[in-house]
């Protein structure tokens, strides 16, 4: 009912002001409230973690790790998520051997308030970088994927990214906001986006340039592993395949099905596919679907 009201005032308010219709919806897709609570579930893992912090301008984040092995896995959570998001895959990766490290960005998890954007997701990427040195695998979950490719492709360095339930490219959030949730005229759309450039003071081409892994693909060898959910109302399933099909043989799509878009962090193909991945590369991830098939 709320999404319904949202959607009447916007169009009546862009049949007299497209821009202050795009504004406000800009203001509402930067919206990071309410932040998202700590599941039971995920509590035990979140708080065997050792604890630190990173000050990003004035904003104190909150650092995560676990285990102590010499490969380092940096897992990134999406727009109103949390690190602790990622307990399950955080155990089976420990139990593998794996150094294990996360942040909840500005306005989110433990972390400190404060407005935010992807800026923020790559400047945490950099700095655990900076103190954790170079990573074996980065994995993204939805808007965290977005933020670490982007974050690879701008020098980030590992040998391989996995994305769950993600996107190659801004373009795809936008849509999925200002059309499929928001219903937004053209024109509003177009104040909208126009707005959402000026915001990192770009043009279309110079976002395209930085963000959009679709049409500029992780540079070679980088290994992809993306896991999408047929089911995911978030984000649509299209995202994932054409960033799989830009990267080509050297990426692997993993389907799941009936786990939607935050549960499938958890669903086992997920995690048989990323431990694998981090283990091995597609080599091994494509050892393990042959035994499964």
């Amino acid at each position: 009912m709320q999404l319904s009201r949202t959607r009447s005032a916007l169009r009546a308010t862009s049949a007299v002001s497209p821009d202050l219709a795009g504004s406000i919806a800009l203001r509402a897709f930067f919206q990071t409230q309410p932040r998202l609570a700590l599941r039971e579930a995920d509590a035990v893992t979140d708080g065997a973690a050792e604890r630190d912090s990173i000050r990003l301008r004035s904003i104190e984040l909150a650092t995560y790790r676990w285990g102590r092995g010499d490969d380092t896995v940096l897992l990134v959570h999406g727009w109103r998520g949390r690190a602790s998001q990622f307990a399950p895959l955080v155990r089976e990766l420990v139990a593998e051997g794996f150094h294990v490290v996360s942040f909840d960005a500005p306005a989110h998890g433990a972390s400190g308030p404060g407005r935010t954007d992807i800026r923020d997701w790559i400047a945490a990427i950099d700095a655990l970088q900076q103190r954790h040195g170079r990573f074996r695998l980065v994995v993204g979950h939805s808007f965290g994927a977005l933020a670490a490719l982007t974050a690879v492709r701008a020098g980030t360095t590992t040998g391989r990214v996995a994305t769950i339930a993600g996107a190659g490219t801004p373009q795809v959030f936008i849509d999925q906001f200002t059309t499929a949730m928001l219903d937004l005229p053209p024109r509003a759309k177009a104040a909208f986006e126009q707005r959402f450039l000026r915001r990192f003071g770009l043009d279309a081409a110079s976002a395209r340039r930085i963000f959009d892994a679709v049409a500029d693909p992780l540079p070679a060898p980088l290994e992809l592993l993306a896991v999408h959910d047929d089911t995911d109302r978030q984000v649509p399933l299209a995202a994932t395949t054409d960033l799989v099909a830009a990267h080509g043989d050297r990426a692997r799509f993993v389907p799941t099905h009936g786990f939607g878009h935050n549960r499938v962090i958890g669903a086992d193909q997920t995690l048989d596919g990323i431990v694998a991945f981090a283990a091995g590369g597609l080599e091994r991830v494509d050892a393990v679907r042959a035994r499964t098939a």
